[in-house]
């Protein structure tokens, strides 16, 4: 009796967008808790870049026997639900996996996952673009649940990297929590910045009360803080020690459904700024990484298996 079967993408020995290769992964049924998904888009991030060239394999944080799985984020609908869970199937999700250490990730035809772990895509957000909200829009809300509320004394965020993905959401993340936020990026990107609500700068001074680190600059960064301020950083692995005074602390995205849900109804009304730069099938995925691999991308590629 043949074993029933769907095609997800992943690394053998990581090398890069050439050792991308697709295989074919026995279906597995949802456990107590769990769904199933049938993925119909999962975003293309830098995270997924590093899987690939084999940087997590390095720090240790990947202990597969055959091979690992890409991808962290995805769009799709449910297919069957297990134990205990109350969706329907044929409801459209959206959800984050986390960790470093799988057989398959979210590049795949199918995903079983946590239903806590999911939330619902409203109807007027198509599967493409909400599959970009989970990974990045819960990594700026988590930053900003380290940052806090804006001190008595100072108000002053400034948001690195402010035209990506995460830096995007964090501008308007953050100015809804009381912040007076400047996004740092490029030239080319003030309008997109400003047309955030935002104020911009392509080359910041020394100062700020607080430096969101969404660009990953790390030191340089960290240098543009005022003593005693604050800095959140985006590479949990590569953590910076304290100086001057200044509380030091980097973000380690989770999923979390509730809030993910949160999300995507703003951003289905507009209010948050997800973007889809193409869309390419599953077996052009190592295309896709090349194409991130180079910079300068607005908006996110996206998988469709």
């Amino acid at each position: 009796m043949s074993v029933a079967t769907f095609r997800a993408a992943v690394v053998r020995t990581p090398g890069g967008p050439e050792s991308i290769e697709i295989v074919d992964v026995p279906l597995a049924e949802p456990g107590p808790g769990q769904v199933r998904v049938k993925v119909a888009a999962a975003a293309v991030n830098p995270v997924d870049l590093g899987v690939a060239a084999g940087v997590f394999h390095d720090l240790g944080l990947v202990n597969q026997p055959n091979w690992t799985g890409l991808g962290w984020e995805f769009a799709g609908t449910v297919e069957s639900a297990g134990p205990g869970v109350d969706l329907a199937v044929g409801t459209r999700v959206a959800g984050v996996v986390a960790g470093f250490d799988r057989d398959y990730g979210t590049y795949a035809e199918r995903l079983v996952v946590a239903v806590d772990d999911v939330a619902v895509v409203p109807d007027e957000l198509d599967l493409s673009t909400a599959s970009t909200v989970p990974l990045n829009g819960l990594t700026a809300a988590q930053i900003l649940d380290l940052l806090g509320d804006p001190p008595a004394g100072g108000s002053r965020l400034l948001v690195t990297g402010a035209a990506g993905a995460v830096g995007g959401y964090l501008v308007v993340l953050a100015q809804d929590r009381g912040w007076k936020v400047t996004g740092l990026a490029r030239e080319h990107d003030e309008e997109f910045v400003r047309g955030l609500g935002a104020d911009f700068t392509a080359d910041a001074e020394p100062g700020w009360d607080a430096v969101a680190d969404a660009g990953a600059m790390q030191q340089a960064a960290l240098a543009l803080v005022r003593d005693g301020g604050q800095f959140v950083g985006v590479q949990p692995s590569a953590a910076l020690p304290a100086e001057r005074g200044i509380a030091v602390t980097a973000v380690v995205a989770h999923p979390d459904g509730p809030r993910l849900a949160g999300l995507l109804a703003r951003a289905a009304v507009g209010r948050l700024p997800a973007r889809v730069h193409a869309v390419l099938p599953l077996d052009h995925v190592a295309d896709a990484h090349r194409a991130v691999a180079k910079g300068g991308v607005r908006g996110r590629f996206v998988v469709q298996p």
